[in-house]
């Protein structure tokens, strides 16, 4: 007698369903129209880059958000979660990527926290730990759970936040970028947890930006990109050239290559003058080589979480390496900190100009001169007047457009804050400019204007590192493209070689 073969996962009875959900914020749709099934028994990654309507789907199943629109059904039920004690009542559980537990707190109170077994109206606390370690013995993880969180590594209190979520919840687990602290033995220890809750009947969402990760564990892919559903499909059927494409919005058959050879080799009798060998940070970004010429614009390509801003932290000296090494002009050195980089006269540009860039109650002109005036030093403080001549000179030359230098930097575009940022940096006559997203959620005309600054600037001499999650804006301005994929480097285009489907297709194989 044949046994029944084992229902697929399109085959398995909906557990949690989004129908045409909508969520609305002052002047923004971050959410229009979205269908989201997660089925009994699987493992369904939920993919999307920055802004594509990840974090509030996930906020609105679990509470933490009531949608404008649309329809929440569990097991069939419509529900309505008011906030993520209701929906963890109901059988939804989170654990994100921050582990949200108290560390001077043992594993067991951790466990049990708000919901401790009581014995004649007092803390039962053997009832407590023996439960606590049935939990955990479970997830094939016997540790004493009688020690404070704090005494084991990350992914140790990792499997604790997934254990409480499952004595919580019995029917759904959302893990919101569980493994982007973690190595490659822990994550293993991940999955194959995440593989024995689905063969329970468990329904998981998986929210990563790790390809390699999806496929492992995935049973479906639902994709989103900007507050809309692109689609949902069986993992198995789908390329991963495809699954990037669907993420970004860009058919790779579309794409045609920018660069030539004759420029690729004009870039090659160019001066190596700052290179890596074998840099690297555990947890962060594998050991990677790397090499920039002068008057050479280097694109980072990759999808979020590849590693783009790791690998710049790590060139800039905000974040230490624990193995390989940097050198300038052919000298060996290491960066203990960012100054140690701008007295070599390397210059970083972050991602996020808001909190990391920009001090937003200064005005534009104390924005401009505040890197200048740091390497000075307080003793050589830079007069007013100079101060105002510098301004008023990096305002005209970038366009800025501000009515004068005395206004607070926090009430000029974001396009224009870029700007600010750039002259700031520029005014020290960096050899490498690291810039880090630096059109991210500036208007067309600006981001235009910056890729001009980026061609002059290199034309006269200054190396720059270009990272950017919009490939049509790395495939246009760099001459050699670094491809990067689950934080380790993959190979690099130059030439005509350079197209948004070459760059697709070496992060899809690796």
């Amino acid at each position: 007698m044949i046994a029944p073969a084992e229902p697929t996962s399109m085959m398995r009875p909906a557990l949690l369903e989004a129908r045409g959900v909508e969520k609305l914020f002052p002047g923004v749709r971050a959410l229009d129209g979205v269908d989201f099934t997660l089925r009994a028994g699987e493992v369904h990654a939920l993919l999307g880059e920055n802004g594509a309507g990840k974090s509030t789907l996930i906020k609105v199943l679990t509470g933490v958000y009531r949608r404008s629109a649309g329809t929440i059904l569990l097991d069939g039920r419509p529900i309505d979660p008011a906030s993520t004690g209701e929906a963890q009542s109901l059988g939804i559980s989170t654990v994100y990527q921050e582990v949200n537990l108290i560390p001077r707190l043992s594993v067991a109170e951790n466990l049990y926290l708000g919901r401790q077994p009581t014995k004649w109206g007092r803390i039962d606390w053997r009832a407590m730990r023996r439960g606590a370690a049935g939990a955990m013995a479970r997830l094939k993880l016997p540790i004493d759970v009688a020690r404070t969180l704090d005494n084991y590594p990350i992914a140790i209190q990792q499997m604790v936040a997934i254990a409480r979520a499952v004595d919580v919840s019995a029917k759904v687990l959302i893990l919101d970028e569980p493994t982007s602290s973690l190595d490659r033995d822990e994550v293993a220890r991940l999955f194959d947890v995440m593989r024995d809750l689905k063969a329970r009947g468990m329904g998981i969402v998986f929210v990563t930006h790790f390809l390699d990760q999806v496929y492992a564990v995935s049973d479906r892919i639902t994709v989103l990109r900007n507050g809309k559903l692109v689609g949902e499909y069986e993992a198995t059927k789908l390329p991963r050239l495809e699954l990037i494409s669907k993420m970004i919005g860009c058919p790779a058959a579309e794409v045609q290559p920018h660069h030539t050879v004759e420029e690729a080799k004009l870039d090659e009798s160019k001066r190596t003058f700052f290179s890596a060998r074998g840099l690297g940070k555990r947890g962060s970004i594998e050991p990677f080589d790397l090499d920039v010429r002068e008057g050479e614009v280097v694109g980072l390509a990759g999808l979020l979480g590849s590693g783009r801003t790791e690998t710049a932290r790590l060139l800039f000296g905000i974040d230490r390496p624990d193995a390989g090494v940097l050198n300038i002009d052919g000298v060996a050195t290491t960066f203990r900190t960012p100054r140690q980089a701008v007295a070599r006269r390397l210059a970083f540009c972050p991602e996020d100009r808001k909190s990391a860039g920009i001090i937003p109650d200064l005005s534009v002109r104390e924005n401009i001169v505040l890197a200048l005036q740091a390497r000075r030093g307080w003793l050589r403080k830079l007069s007013r007047a100079k101060q105002r001549e510098i301004a008023d000179r990096y305002i005209n030359a970038l366009r800025i457009a501000t009515p004068d230098a005395e206004k607070p930097v926090k009430l000029l575009s974001g396009g224009n804050q870029q700007k600010v940022i750039l002259a700031r940096w520029l005014l020290t006559e960096p050899r490498l400019i690291i810039l880090d997203e630096p059109t991210r959620g500036i208007d067309v005309g600006a981001k235009f204007e910056i890729a001009k600054l980026m061609d002059t600037l290199a034309a006269q001499g200054m190396s720059i590192l270009f990272i950017s999650s919009e490939l049509e804006e790395v495939v246009r301005s760099s001459r050699r493209v670094v491809v990067l994929r689950d934080r380790k480097k993959v190979g690099e285009l130059t030439g005509e070689r350079i197209s948004e489907q070459n760059v697709m297709a070496m992060i899809a194989s690796g």
